[in-house]
């Protein structure tokens, strides 16, 4: 899981790609870079470790020159998260020269390196997926080009290629030095693009009959920049803006369906974004509605005294689960900001470590009530495990402790740090042992299907959603018990 964002302006794009970046920093905290490019084609880049207001200055920003450029925020899936190496943007100097940022997991990663050593003749420096994935455009694209001008015709067959040759997620953004952006998504739509534009305007404010152009993985980034929503960039479909701003597309792919990742509507995304046609915050809500009536089904008559969230993802469903049980609602815990999302923190213990710096217990809250915890959902448990802990230090009487998801119990391979099935909570244990494991008195999960009915029921277009890490079914269909035990045993714990 990574955020990404490209830009076409009319003028300098490096501020507007900066506070897009500053959206998306919820999407990753371990590093972040800015590529742009002139019309000449020359290209400037700047990428280090850590969030977005930690890693650039002000003399970083104003050596970002150009009207067309992308910007990366990371959280590592492949690869070292305390590697700068392996920060995005990559670059590679031929054909023309190309510069990508990329969101989602490749899994044919062992087969492409191979490919590209021994077939392709390129050399890869990191263990990074992007890094293959930015090789494998650039030799598709050498492969391709016919005569002196590079032509849309052209990028799109590479991407075609592209798409015949890689697995996984992917969502990608690419500048094509003294061209224009490259935006493509994987045949499946796992990972999100969304793209937009508004009128160009000039110094004056007056409108100068173009228009400007920006892909993100979140539709927030378009409505905070004052662009106009266009669509969702369809699986395997590629997206290229020449740098006049003009809009050519096309579909590369031979198959394609849309089966977006469920977890973006759990946990990912922010909610006040709209991923394929569907309200993250709406989904949230439905997804509350669907598990109060589990919850009742499941836990004792008079077990509940009041419902509280795990802020903040967790409140919509919450707030519904109140709602629709007739159970006061109640905030617990209070927040502090300041401290990362413990999810994509690397390492379990800095993980657990960071739990109580995070949250603080309100034992007014808590004294003498049994107290209902709602999550929005529960992977490796050591969060949970330390807030229920918290529940019961600051005075409840029990703590029955509820997940909007399902139980996670497969690895998820598509772009989200969950890969070693020992790791998961879930993985091979009852709800029971769940719920001895953490130290609640009970444990209620959202069943499958109503997770599933939740999200689906925001948009007609969207028929099937990629819930690997709940069911185990992985719909690119190549993901076999081998890969999952090489990703188990090459993965930084």
């Amino acid at each position: 899981m990574c955020g990404i964002v490209g830009v076409v302006g009319q003028a300098g794009v490096n501020q507007e790609i900066y506070d897009s970046l500053l959206l998306l920093q919820h999407r990753g905290q371990d590093s972040t870079g800015i590529a742009t490019a002139e019309r000449n084609g020359v290209f400037h880049l700047f990428k280090a470790k850590g969030q977005v207001r930690e890693a650039f200055r002000t003399r970083d920003m104003r050596a970002l020159l150009g009207n067309i450029g992308l910007g990366h925020v990371r959280y590592a899936t492949k690869g070292t998260a305390s590697s700068e190496e392996e920060a995005q943007p990559f670059y590679v100097n031929a054909p023309y020269g190309i510069v990508l940022v990329h969101n989602g997991n490749l899994t044919n990663t062992r087969e492409l390196t191979e490919e590209l050593f021994r077939t392709d003749r390129r050399h890869l420096n990191t263990s990074s997926d992007t890094e293959l994935l930015v090789n494998v455009l650039a030799n598709e694209l050498q492969a391709g080009i016919a005569g002196l001008e590079l032509d849309p015709q052209q990028i799109f067959q590479a991407v075609s290629r592209v798409h015949e040759r890689v697995e996984g997620s992917y969502a990608a953004i690419a500048l094509i030095a003294g061209y224009g952006l490259l935006a493509f998504r994987d045949p499946f739509g796992i990972r999100p693009l969304i793209l937009g534009t508004r009128p160009a305007v000039d110094a004056e404010g007056a409108p100068t009959g173009s228009y400007e152009w920006i892909v993100a993985s979140e539709s927030l980034v378009l409505e905070n920049g004052g662009f106009e929503v266009v669509r969702d960039v369809e699986p395997g479909e590629a997206v290229f803006i020449d740098l006049d701003g003009r809009l050519h597309t096309q579909q590369c792919a031979s198959n394609p369906q849309l089966v977006p990742c469920s977890f973006e509507y759990v946990y990912l995304a922010r909610p006040d974004s709209v991923m394929n046609g569907i309200s993250v915050y709406e989904a949230r809500l439905r997804m509350g509605e669907r598990l109060a009536d589990t919850i009742a089904k499941y836990t004792p008559g008079g077990a509940i005294d009041v419902v509280m969230p795990i802020p903040d993802s967790s409140r919509p469903a919450a707030m519904q689960v109140a709602r629709k049980l007739g159970i006061e609602y109640r905030e617990g815990f209070y927040k502090n900001r300041y401290v990362g999302r413990t999810f994509i923190m690397p390492g379990q213990a800095v993980r657990k470590k960071s739990v109580r710096q995070k949250l603080n217990a309100m034992s007014s809250e808590f004294k003498g009530k049994n107290v209902l915890l709602i999550d929005d959902s529960i992977v490796r448990g050591t969060t949970s495990k330390e807030i229920i802990q918290m529940a019961r230090d600051a005075g409840a009487l029990s703590v029955t402790f509820a997940s909007a998801a399902p139980p996670v119990r497969y690895p998820h391979v598509y772009g989200i740090n969950m890969p070693s099935r020992h790791e998961l909570v879930a993985h091979g244990r009852t709800i029971p042992e769940i719920a001895k494991e953490l130290g609640a008195d009970y444990m209620v999960y959202q069943e499958i299907d109503d997770l599933k009915a939740a999200i689906l029921e925001g948009s007609p277009d969207v028929e099937d959603l990629d819930m690997s890490c709940f069911d185990g079914r992985y719909i690119t269909g190549t993901v076999t018990d081998e890969y999952l035990a090489w990703v188990e045993g090459t993965q930084e714990s």
